[in-house]
């Protein structure tokens, strides 16, 4: 049969948790705690207290054990939680204590509450500061080097080779069988450039063959017609004097 102490902070303990505090028992009870003050948004966490009053009550303390209602609370934590009510329990032996624990445990889950709240944050920060890093990395481009010039490079002559070749199938589809031998024929002809390349002497070629077709013009005859051509206008003249 629990004492009257006992009966007295039970009654205490229901005015002031009328909704949290369950009885399991004339010695065991059930405290559903949540934490004080916490942010609007912040994680729900809500644990319940069960509290078990050997006789010898409160001059020793009173067994405790936790459990998780809501929320997420590592194993780690809980035993963390239930060693600092022990200490607080030790603190006041002798004195009914139960307000008091259930106080503390508050204050603690308060503050494990805001400890998540700045881990989460710092995450997301991270995990911002890594999508702009990997963006910024991403526009800025990765430095050319000889080797990666040369292997881009490469890759890229064979998408090209390969792109033209497949349209040049297509276009040869397109064509007659006469129209595909035509086309064929032109292909294999060298173009002026090839043939430039392949002798280059025909530069020199060409400049040769526009000197041998050069006109070159003789003024001297252009002078002695034009005496001529003279001397013929003043006989006529001479002759038409005379009639």
């Amino acid at each position: 049969m629990a004492s009257d102490a006992l009966l007295e902070e039970f009654e205490v303990l229901e005015s002031i948790y009328p909704t949290e505090l369950s009885k399991l028992s004339e010695r065991d009870i059930e405290i559903e705690v949540e934490p004080e003050e916490i942010e609007e948004g912040a994680d729900k966490l809500l644990l319940k207290l069960t509290v078990h009053y050997p006789e010898e009550y409160p001059d020793v303390l009173p067994d405790l054990s936790l459990e998780p209602a809501e929320g997420d609370l590592e194993e780690q934590d809980i035993e963390t939680l239930l060693n600092d009510l022990r200490t607080v329990g030790e603190e006041n032996v002798g004195m009914a204590m139960t307000f008091t624990l259930v106080s503390h445990l508050r204050e603690r889950l308060a503050a494990i509450v805001r400890e998540n709240a700045e881990r989460k944050k710092q995450k997301e920060m991270e995990e911002e500061r890594r999508v702009l890093e990997e963006e910024e990395a991403r526009t800025r481009g990765t430095p050319v080097t000889l080797e990666s010039f040369l292997a881009w490079k490469k890759k890229f002559d064979q998408e090209l080779a390969s792109r033209k070749a497949k349209e040049e199938e297509e276009k040869l589809k397109a064509m007659t069988p006469k129209e595909r031998e035509e086309y064929k024929k032109a292909q294999t002809r060298p173009s002026g450039r090839q043939l430039f390349e392949r002798d280059k002497t025909l530069a020199a070629t060409d400049e040769s063959l526009v000197e041998e077709g050069t006109v070159s013009v003789d003024f001297s005859q252009y002078e002695r017609r034009k005496a001529q051509e003279e001397e013929e206008e003043e006989e006529h003249v001479e002759f038409s004097d005379s009639d």
